[in-house]
């Protein structure tokens, strides 16, 4: 087939001629793994059995390299394939025999598992997949193990046998569903020598394999087969009235965005919530129209009970998603609400009710029953999982999942994985086994923190303070270009995360860039929705945001001066305190307000009247705030003593003013850094410590407050200046 429309032909013979035949194996995974088609995030494996020079023995041997357990096609580099003696690999095969001729085949199944380290070459430490023995007793050289969407909806179909034999003819063979192990291996390397023609294996309610000795010929064979179903699907979907008879045809329509948005905002915090009562969760929105035709048919809820087929997706969505019967043309929010609480409540009582009915004497104990997928029509989809990357990835899986049963349907009739097989992959001991190797969570993971006035100085060094300990970190700052800036340093540093699904703002990674300004309630709502938006709410929030107006030569502050330095250094803490605590109260989970207030609260001077007023006006109003936001949010406050480095609120014509005011020695035309260095050593002689303060030394406070460390401390005021004794408690 020279002409592909359903994937993308990537090879480039000058670039594969230039790397080395392992190199060349990463190529071949990068290509496939780059194309959402050809397989999901995560998913799939590549292969090559190569001579090696084997390090004991110096001589030639066979070594199987596979993509190794985790990790992703797309990404994938040398350190992400394990290397395996295949003649090693091979002599296993009797081990399981044995094992299995005394009625031990699932426990042998595992036990095969921790053999692969035993064959491993050259002390390669990466963990292999449990797909090795599909790779290993294929007789191709070269080997793919895809997931696209177009083949499983075959291999998801009642008729998979039928329709593998009717599309591909005798150049794909069928394996009826197996868990992936060594009987599937065993079962593949049984039909590759009963039916040598045959160049590729359907795996029912899974995906296929393909193999070929020449890495260019696998690579263009797999994206034929791909294309050859893909192509047969859509002729069916066609004929059978396309997009508008999917699933049935419209049984709900979509609502327009603006009122989709709104919607949103109302539910998600509540909702998220609502599923976060043992984890906390981050949500992802999907909203285009491939997923809106799914929601908004008739078929909806009759295929979304009967869950995910493919492995690789319900490991991510569950057994299935919760879909909620609600007419969005009535646009009623509470009854949506109440629907949501009422499926909620049944889902749990199922996946319980699951769990009980499929577990084995040693299954892990139950893991969380709320959903990972909700679907609601005329809205969307919304996905949650312990993190960003994770609930885009959720989505992303079961985009995938209605992909399948669209071309199931358009063929023949979507089946799902039986309900013990589908338990026994998601209980699956070596499953267990692999989440218990991963690395604890960090202190602040699955929390989302709202820091306003992160474009600069204090509030940007808070930032990414924060976000080290595994916190979503929403940037806000009156411009939007300025908030942007720092949450593009924090995706620059931390990426993106895996996974593409969703649409604008839902997109977005650890970070966001949003604006509002803190004196205007309406601005302060809107940023707020756009974060539960985002990641279905919020934990904590620091206002670092302010502004010093000093007094004129006379001593005089003009009256509009005045009132901006108490709209945003009081009223602004206020409003962002007061509308926040709806959405907190919405969520019902504990959360966190931090203001900043100052040292000059407490210590009287000349030349900043209205800042030193309004910082002992914030003090009492972080006192008020505790009382008022208890006991759901702890509201405590930063107080900085004068920070000179890296603030906003030190441009060079006030840090020559204070010099001069001081009488410290400077030139005009000195450098900006010099100035400030002179301007901030002057401040630290003044403290206990006798050391410069910095932004970094603020943010570590901002950080011990959202955290748990101090999670008995609200109503308080916490110092970082130095050591200034004029600021001492009286």
């Amino acid at each position: 087939m020279s002409q592909f429309k359903h994937v993308n032909f990537l090879w480039d013979d000058t670039k594969a001629a230039s790397l080395d035949p392992v190199g060349r194996l990463i190529y071949r995974s990068n290509l496939l793994g780059s194309d959402q088609r050809i397989t999901n995030t995560g998913g799939g494996n590549t292969s090559a059995k190569l001579l090696e020079t084997d390090p004991l023995t110096g001589k030639p041997a066979e070594v199987l390299w596979v993509k190794g357990s985790g990790g992703d096609l797309r990404t994938s580099l040398r350190e992400n394939f394990s290397s395996l003696y295949q003649d090693k690999l091979i002599a296993l095969q009797a081990n399981y025999a044995a094992r299995a001729d005394k009625g031990l085949k699932s426990r042998a199944e595992d036990d095969m598992v921790g053999m692969y380290t035993h064959t491993t070459f050259n002390l390669n430490p990466r963990a292999s997949s449990i797909d090795t023995p599909l790779h290993s007793f294929l007789p191709g050289k070269h080997v793919d193990h895809m997931h696209p969407n177009a083949v499983i909806s075959i291999a998801a179909s009642k008729r998979c046998e039928e329709l593998t034999k009717e599309i591909f003819g005798g150049t794909m063979a069928y394996v009826p569903w197996m868990r992936p192990g060594f009987e599937l291996g065993l079962a593949m390397e049984k039909i590759s020598k009963e039916q040598p023609e045959v160049k590729a294996i359907m795996m029912g309610q899974h995906g296929f394999i393909s193999w070929d000795d020449d890495e260019k010929v696998c690579y263009t064979r797999t994206l034929e087969f791909i294309e050859k179903a893909a192509l047969f699907i859509e002729q069916r979907y066609e004929a059978k009235g396309g997009h508008s008879k999917a699933f049935g045809g419209a049984k709900y329509h979509t609502l327009s965005e603006k009122k989709r948005h709104e919607a949103f905002a109302a539910i998600l915090p509540w909702l998220r919530g609502q599923v976060s009562q043992h984890n906390r969760f981050i949500g992802t929105v999907q909203e285009d129209e491939a997923i809106l035709r799914f929601v908004n048919s008739k078929d909806a809820a009759r295929l979304a009970e009967l869950g995910t087929s493919c492995p690789d997706h319900f490991l991510r969505t569950k057994i299935k998603p919760l879909y909620v019967d609600w007419d969005p043309a009535t646009g009623d929010i509470a009854q949506l609400k109440k629907l949501l609480s009422e499926a909620l409540s049944s889902y749990r009582n199922d996946y319980a009710a699951y769990y009980n009915r499929c577990k084995h004497d040693n299954s892990p104990a139950v893991r969380d029953a709320n959903p990972t997928v909700i679907l609601i029509p005329g809205l969307g989809l919304i996905a949650w999982g312990k993190d960003k990357s994770e609930s885009r990835v959720t989505a992303e899986f079961y985009n995938c999942a209605v992909e399948v049963m669209r071309g199931a349907e358009a063929i023949d009739e979507y089946i799902a994985l039986p309900q013990q097989e589908a338990f026994d992959i998601e209980y699956w001991l070596l499953e267990e086994a692999k989440l218990k190797r991963m690395p604890a969570e960090k202190e602040l993971a699955r929390q989302v923190v709202v820091v306003i006035g992160a474009g600069s100085g204090i509030g940007k060094e808070t930032a990414h303070r924060i976000v080290k300990e595994g916190a979503h970190i929403v940037c806000v700052d009156l411009k939007e270009d300025t908030a942007g800036a720092t949450a593009a340093e924090i995706t620059g540093k931390y990426g993106l995360g895996i996974g593409v699904a969703g649409s604008g703002i839902s997109g977005c990674g650890p970070a966001i860039g949003l604006a509002a300004d803190i004196t205007n309630r309406t601005s302060i709502r809107a940023m707020l929705d756009k974060v539960a938006l985002a990641y279905g709410g919020f934990d904590s929030i620091c206002v670092t945001a302010g502004i010093f107006v000093p007094s004129d030569t006379t001593g005089h502050i003009p009256d509009d001066r005045w009132d901006l330095t108490f709209r945003i250094n009081v009223t602004g803490s206020y409003l962002v305190g007061d509308e926040a605590f709806k959405t907190w109260k919405e969520q019902g989970l504990r959360g966190n307000l931090v203001l900043t207030t100052s040292a000059n609260a407490a210590v009287a001077k000349k030349g900043s009247l209205a800042y030193d007023t309004s910082k002992a006006a914030a003090n009492h109003l972080v006192r008020e705030l505790a009382i008022e936001l208890s006991p759901l949010v702890r509201v405590n406050g930063v107080a900085p003593a004068t920070v000179v480095q890296g603030s906003a609120m030190f441009p060079r014509d006030r840090v020559i003013g204070s010099l001069a005011k001081y009488n410290i020695p400077y030139t005009e035309d000195e450098a900006t850094e010099s100035l400030v260095t002179k301007l901030a050593q002057f401040y630290a002689d003044r403290t206990l410590t006798k050391s410069p303060i910095t932004p970094a030394d603020q943010a570590e406070a901002y950080f011990l407050l959202v955290s748990k460390r101090l999670s008995k401390t609200t109503g308080q005021v916490v110092t970082v200046d130095g050591g200034l004794h004029e600021a001492f408690l009286r």
